[in-house]
């Protein structure tokens, strides 16, 4: 079906353009224990604790306030900020390859609306080349706030002129995608390449 009426196309970047996991990490450091590298990561550096740095909380303040709950686990929590770049993988080839054609067309304005460490984030700035294709790039860390709440879609509306309803939102996360329908965007969860294709092409994008 198509929808002449969208204009404007964000994308979230961390599992959507860009492969990351702590996994890459940790993987690594518990030498292949892969049920150690998941206690740890479900029970002590977990997701709840690291989203809280991607709202702006500084990470040596984050690292110590752990440290102090878990001294037991202190040089592994030492390392997840130490050592983050090592959870950085590659791009997402088909995902960068789409963002590159809607570059090309000049028919959608591209912005990225990203949960990441302000301290954090100048790393990927510096490695993937692609981010530049972007008009605008909302940062969580900077903005301190996060998705899924409703401030940080209002901060990218406002600053850009997005109009949700003339806007897709492409996001992992799910809750970051219902944030984002509350607001009024047409959103979509990233689970794979070819479902995103078929998502897109269903509202009518050109790509």
């Amino acid at each position: 079906m198509s929808n002449t009426t969208i204009n404007t196309i964000v994308f979230d970047l961390g599992g959507v353009l860009i492969d990351w996991s702590p996994r890459y990490l940790y993987d690594k450091v518990f030498n292949g224990d892969i049920e150690k590298s998941k206690w740890f990561l479900e029970n002590i550096c977990t997701p709840e604790w690291n989203v809280e740095q991607d709202a702006g909380k500084p990470l040596d303040l984050a690292t110590s306030e752990l440290i102090k709950k878990h001294p037991d686990q202190a040089e592994y929590i030492q390392m997840y900020y130490d050592r983050w770049q090592e959870m950085l993988g590659k791009p997402i080839k088909e995902i960068v390859h789409l963002l590159e054609r809607f570059k090309f067309q000049e028919i959608y304005k591209l912005y990225a609306l990203t949960n990441w460490s302000d301290e954090t984030f100048p790393v990927a700035l510096e490695r993937f080349d692609f981010l530049n294709l972007f008009e605008g790039i909302v940062v969580s860390g900077q903005e301190l706030t996060r998705k899924p709440f409703p401030k940080i879609y209002q901060i990218l509306m406002d600053r850009y002129e997005v109009v949700p309803h003339q806007s897709v939102f492409i996001d992992d996360n799910l809750e970051n995608v219902l944030g984002a329908k509350d607001m009024g965007f047409h959103a979509f969860q990233f689970k794979n390449p070819e479902k995103l294709f078929r998502d897109l092409k269903q509202l009518g994008i050109q790509f």
